[in-house]
Parts: structure tokens; sequence; C-alpha cells
């Protein structure tokens, strides 16, 4: 007769739990403030001179000098970069995830020769490095006349954001009742009005998820543009970093590229506060079926 192990005391068990506890709430306090203090290094530095930035780096400004971003916002043309890239990002964003969320639905809910196969070209599409593609883009682009051009650019940003976008609302379409489409075709309801009208609003967790890894990788996009988009008066928020950045020389406008910098990242920011729930919401919706 084997004799049962003594069991643990209440105690011991409470202690060992408030240890861990703390250890976690350390390491994600030191994460924070890993992640933080950069950022809000970046946005006091945009508002001192480039004098206090050199002598005085961790002290605060003396006072806000806004004529900071306005320097940026007009001489540095962050206007122009700015305009562009809204353009760029929200054409994109708008294709990637209409296209991306009709092919992943058929994916997802139809069975039909051909069906895995097309879906694994997907996936395929994300372990492809698209440094390899960029020769091909370019002389793709210059024969199509698209070279140089913002719509050239959106219709690049969206092929290389379909695999992603495909792969992860494929598994979320997945997760969805068929019970409401199977009600909806009782009704009279034809395919494209299922989807549109009754599915789709049911993916908006999944669609704002990827919508914002969309967006963040395609606004920070740096290695595209520069290959596929040369002409001044086309350049993106990146390339005008870079060009405010190097332009200069010893002569460097720190300020106003502080000021630039911050402008580059408050979108990502404001996106990611106001879209947050629905981020963490779109993740795990499939862990629960």
């Amino acid at each position: 007769m084997t004799k049962s192990a003594p069991p643990v005391p209440r105690k011991a068990s409470k202690a060992e739990g408030t240890v861990l506890n703390v250890f976690s709430h350390g390491i994600l306090i030191i994460w924070a403030i890993m992640v933080v203090m950069p950022l809000l290094w970046a946005v006091m530095t945009s508002f001192k001179t480039d004098r206090a930035i050199f002598t005085s780096p961790w002290a605060l400004p003396d006072k806000l000098h806004f004529e900071n971003w306005s320097r940026a916002w007009t001489e540095a043309h962050m206007s122009d970069y700015f305009l562009n890239t809204i353009l760029v990002v929200g054409g994109s964003l708008i294709g990637t995830l209409l296209f991306g969320s009709m092919a992943a639905y058929v994916l997802a809910r139809f069975e039909f020769p051909g069906n895995r196969f097309i879906y694994f070209l997907f996936i395929g599409g994300m372990s492809f490095p698209i440094i390899l593609a960029l020769v091909p883009l370019f002389y793709v682009l210059q024969n199509m006349a698209l070279l140089n051009t913002l719509h050239g650019l959106v219709l690049v940003y969206i092929a290389y954001s379909l695999p992603f976008t495909v792969f992860f609302l494929t598994a979320f379409f997945r997760t969805l009742p068929t019970s409401v489409a199977e009600a909806a075709f009782m009704d009279g309801a034809s395919h494209t009005r299922t989807f549109f009208q009754v599915m789709l609003p049911m993916a908006k967790p999944g669609l704002i998820s990827v919508g914002i890894f969309n967006f963040l990788g395609q606004w920070n996009q740096y290695l595209l543009p520069t290959v596929l988009n040369t002409e001044q008066d086309q350049k993106v928020l990146s390339q005008g970093l870079v060009q405010l950045a190097v332009s200069q020389g010893y002569k460097g406008d720190w300020s106003g590229l502080f000021a630039g910098l911050v402008m580059a990242m408050l979108p990502v920011l404001a996106a990611y506060i106001i879209f947050q729930r629905q981020v963490v919401a779109g993740l795990t919706a499939g862990a629960v079926k």
C-alpha cells in the first residue's frame, strides 16, 4: 500500500504565490520603464533647443519650444511626408482588410478542391523575405508605370500584408458560429450579403487586431518605399525622417528631428491606445470557442 504525499501547508503555498506575484510585477514594472522612458525622453527632447540637447540631455526643457514642431512641419516638409503616409497606409489598410477578409472567409467556411493548397500558398508568403522580391518588384512596377507613385506603393503594401492577414482571419472566421450564417441563408440572404452584413460585423475584433498589426508594419515601413518610391514629392514619413537626419550633416537640426520623430510616433500610439481592448479581444477570441 502506497502512502500519499503529505499535503502542502496552506500558508507555505500562499507565501510562494505572494513571492511569485511580487517577482512578476517587478519584471513588468522594469519592462514598462524600459519601454516608456525612451518615449518620454524623445517627447521631452523635442521641446528643447539644440544646445540644451547636448549640454543637458536628461534635464527638463527650460520652456516648451513649439517652434521645433513648426519648423519640422514646414521647413523639413514633414507635412508632405505625413500626408503621403496617410494616403498610402490608409489605402493599403482598407485594401488589405477587404481582400484579406474575403479570402479568409472563403477559405475558412467553404470546402472546395484546392482550398488547402491556396491557404498554404498564403502561409508560404509569410516566410518569403521581402528583400528577395525587391528587384523583381522594381521592374514589375517600372513596366506597369507604377514606379515612384503612391498608388503603386499601395498595391505593394497590400500584397506584402495579405499573407499574414489571411492567416490570422482564417483562424478567426473558423471560430464564428455557423448557425448565424445558416439562419441568414434561410432568410434568403445571398453569400455576399451574408458576408458583409452578418459575418464581417461579427469579425470586428479580429479585423481591428490584424488592422493594428498591419498599420504598425505599414506605417514604419522603410525598405519598400526607399527602393520603389524615390521621388522627393512622393516620399513617406520614414524616408523623411532619414533625410532630415542625414541631409544637414554636422549641422543637423536635432530638435526638429526629435519633433518629427514624435510626430511619426503619435498616430501609432493613439491607434493602439484607442483600440487596445479590441486588440486583446481579437487575440483571445480564438482561445475559447
